[in-house]
């Protein structure tokens, strides 16, 4: 495999899911109204797995998996599917999307260090050294939400304490989908049948926590749910794991950085989002900090990994 295609086997991917997911937000914060958090992840959830399993289908794919399958299909639904989704969705109640994002966006400090810990993945003083310059750049960009948007301290405690439940989820779910139990599995089925755990879960917490179930006759919720399952789930994740696999769980977490460079993008032209000297400082910062984490002298080393499709 020449370098040109591992190039490419990672940026057009990244830039894809990176792209999607910068749009979320705002899809996320219209499905807050009527219809309770846990629900709404419920109903992307049942369908993605849905999506996800045709998907497998129409590729060839085999929805069968092992004892230790399903138990990978555990974890990452739990961990993934419901802990991190159901914990981010709840927070925008308290805090803005602009804020969550910004928060999220430090992803790849407990994925680096989780890939660490458990797959032997040591960063090197390039890595730390540019998550350093990022990490400044969110933190401005957090400090700009924060002035624009300012909210009760009871609330931002709340907000942030759910943003970071959900960031140690999805983390927990990077690394270990990484790792070699579940690497041996079929992702396309690892997935269909990791997002329906999740969406069980889901709706066993809905019902306990909001009753039954409840919905929202706007044709713009229910467009928005099949957006946040088709595009933000079933393509973005068949993206977005293969490249962890690819270049490790911390490099992967950059595009986390961009993506609320990317929301605030978008809220300046259908919100009128105003920039500012700090949130345009924050902006150069995180870029910088991407760049030279991706941009090293050595390429990134492939190891062999399940057919993604």
């Amino acid at each position: 495999m020449t370098g040109a295609r591992v190039d490419r086997s990672i940026v057009i991917p990244f830039v894809i899911f990176t792209l999607i997911w910068g749009s979320t937000w705002i899809v996320i914060r219209d499905q807050l109204g009527v219809v309770p958090a846990q629900w709404s992840v419920t109903y992307r959830f049942a369908l993605a797995a849905v999506a996800m399993a045709a998907v497998a289908w129409w590729k060839g794919h085999s929805l069968r998996l092992d004892r230790g399958g399903m138990i990978a299909a555990l974890v990452i639904g739990a961990t993934q599917f419901c802990v991190n989704f159901n914990s981010v969705y709840l927070a925008e109640r308290f805090i803005t999307s602009g804020l969550v994002a910004t928060v999220f966006a430090l992803l790849l400090i407990p994925n680096s260090l989780l890939a660490w810990a458990f797959l032997d993945q040591k960063p090197n003083r390039r890595f730390w050294g540019a998550a350093l310059v990022a990490t400044a750049g969110i933190t401005l960009l957090f400090l700009h939400e924060y002035r624009a948007h300012p909210a009760r301290t009871s609330d931002i405690a709340i907000g942030l304490g759910l943003t970071l439940v959900g960031l140690l989820g999805a983390s927990a779910a990077n690394v270990y989908q990484a790792g070699r139990e579940a690497r041996r599995h079929p992702l396309f089925a690892l997935l269909a049948w990791s997002m329906a755990i999740g969406a069980l879960l889901d709706a066993a917490i809905a019902l306990v926590v909001a009753g039954p179930p409840v919905f929202d006759p706007r044709p713009g919720y229910w467009l928005g749910v099949i957006y946040l399952a088709l595009a933000a789930s079933v393509l973005c994740f068949s993206l977005y794991f293969p490249v962890v696999r690819k270049i490790g769980p911390g490099k992967a977490a950059y595009s986390s950085v961009i993506v609320p460079i990317i929301a605030m993008a978008l809220s300046t032209g259908f919100e009128g989002y105003r920039w500012t000297l700090l949130s345009a400082a924050g902006v150069a910062l995180a870029l910088g900090g991407l760049i030279l984490a991706l941009v090293g002298r050595r390429r990134p080393q492939l190891v062999a990994a399940p057919d993604a499709g």
